[in-house]
């Protein structure tokens, strides 16, 4: 990286969590072959334990929709298209599925909001790291991980998606990937791809 700009890098797992990811709520929602969701899942898996084999954070990030957290826009949205709120605080439905953090690995909790930088602490803590590049993993990759990666193109981060550990819900998946690329400037690959665990330089020539 050039003029002192951070170069770490994080993974950051969005939203595995049993509403999410299994069961009649996450299976009722998806509407698509529910191994797909399962592939993302054991995507994420690895994902996570390749991290911590390389030595990035692994940030796990959270969604609790309970009704005393969502605003005024998100409660019409619900009463207009019926929709019941998920992951509530303390539930089956908000705990992480398929793994979670180890002991010392940040936990990061977004209240009925997709972007994990609207998360207490977590663009601080990502400051404090020197984070300048995100890896992202988890559900869904059009709602909360688009949320995310756009704040985070905007604020200055690299953004990596691995395209094994997750999937679109309510858009085609290679569309969304290929507007990610587009606008964001996302690198898209896989959690095996080593160059995916490493922040994008520019060559002294491109400066």
């Amino acid at each position: 990286m050039t003029g002192g700009e951070p170069d770490g890098t994080a993974l950051v797992v969005m939203d595995l969590q049993n509403d999410f990811c299994t069961g009649p709520t996450a299976l009722a929602r998806f509407g698509k072959d529910p191994t797909v969701l399962d592939t993302a899942v054991a995507g994420c898996v690895r994902a996570v334990a390749g991290a911590r084999e390389r030595g990035v954070e692994a940030l796990f990030v959270r969604f609790v929709g309970d009704p005393e957290h969502q605003g005024a826009g998100w409660r019409l949205r619900d009463k207009t298209l019926g929709k019941q709120p998920k992951c509530l605080e303390g539930s089956w439905g908000a705990e992480f599925h398929a793994i979670a953090p180890a002991p010392g690995e940040r936990v990061f909790t977004k209240r009925a909001c997709f972007d994990a930088f609207l998360a207490e602490g977590f663009e601080a803590h990502l400051a404090a790291r020197g984070v300048g590049h995100l890896v992202f993993a988890g559900l869904y990759a059009d709602v909360c991980v688009d949320s995310t990666a756009r704040s985070a193109f905007q604020k200055g981060f690299h953004v990596t998606l691995l395209t094994d550990c997750t999937t679109a819900l309510h858009l085609p998946y290679d569309a969304v990937l290929r507007f990610m690329r587009a606008v964001y400037g996302a690198r898209t690959t896989t959690a095996d791809d080593p160059q995916a665990w490493t922040a994008p330089m520019l060559r002294a020539e491109e400066e």
